[in-house]
């Protein structure tokens, strides 16, 4: 495993719901992170966008060529092989991180928002689901609607300082901003039930992070307008927040402890995915 964690300094909430994991699997789902994090470095610092692309190509070249000289390279491949990621998943996750390597960014519709958010986020769900145990065909397509409602939330979240760096992902207004959290809510939804289908020392910790980071986008609805929304800043989930909704997260896990419903008839809306991205070959 990589010496630097990551996970502690980049993604907080994510790091405060990996408290609840048993400590190897923690390691296991940062050495993921670690390795989605490089990329995203690679594409979000302030260099030339020729040294990006040849960062980004150096970093993917060791990737498909194994290079365990860095560990984070041989901590992936340590992953897929231990539970049967495949390499498809991986290189939809390139494919999301290389289309941010350009000197603007621009998204035009639904469907390039949707496929973009599994390509970035939708990935790491579904390899995250497959690190924890989760095996079922279903419980695995609820895993990519977690990545991509999280996604979905950073870009409602992010509008600003997206645009600043010449990324639109939606359009900067309050409408768009709400449409695209309320958006999320399906896929928040959708990932529910799915949870049920984790080991259960693993559940807590998912629940967490859902809640956590659904917080994100409620706290953006009750900015009310767009100017509300721009004073404020960069939004986030303080340490009082995140002890709620740990504490509310309690009742969401009794509640699947008793709950006979499970994610048997659930409708994913992968439909616009799947006209690019055959998503079952990758689960």
């Amino acid at each position: 495993m990589s010496t630097k964690n990551y996970l502690a300094t980049y993604a907080k909430s994510f790091n405060w719901a990996g408290f609840f994991l048993p400590k190897e699997t923690y390691k296991k789902c940062s050495a993921l992170y670690d390795f989605c994090r490089v990329m995203d470095n690679i594409a979000d610092d302030k260099n030339a966008l020729e040294v990006k692309v040849k960062k980004f190509k150096e970093f993917k070249d060791n990737f498909e060529n194994k290079n365990f000289s860095d560990p984070i390279i041989k901590s992936i491949w340590d992953l897929i092989y231990e539970n049967n990621i495949s390499t498809k998943i991986i290189h939809d996750l390139f494919d999301g991180i290389n289309s941010d390597i350009k000197e603007q960014v621009k998204l035009n519709t639904k469907k390039e928002l949707l496929i973009y958010s599994y390509r970035v986020a939708g990935t790491v769900g579904l390899m995250m689901a497959k690190i924890l145990k989760v095996d079922k065909k279903n419980s695995l397509k609820s895993a990519i609607d977690l990545g991509i409602a999280m996604q979905l939330t950073n870009i409602s979240r992010d509008v600003i300082e997206d645009f600043n760096n010449n990324r639109i992902y939606i359009e900067q207004n309050f409408e768009n901003i709400k449409s695209t959290i309320q958006l999320s809510e399906e896929f928040y939804e959708n990932s529910f039930y799915s949870i049920k289908e984790m080991p259960l020392s693993f559940r807590f910790s998912i629940l967490v992070a859902r809640r956590v980071y659904r917080k994100i986008g409620y706290k953006i609805l009750n900015k009310k307008n767009f100017e509300n929304y721009k004073r404020s800043g960069k939004i986030f989930v303080n340490n009082t927040e995140k002890i709620v909704e740990t504490l509310l997260s309690m009742v969401d896990l009794l509640k699947l402890v008793l709950t006979s419903h499970n994610d048997d008839n659930i409708e994913h809306d992968h439909y616009l995915i799947n006209e690019e991205i055959e998503l079952d070959e990758r689960i």
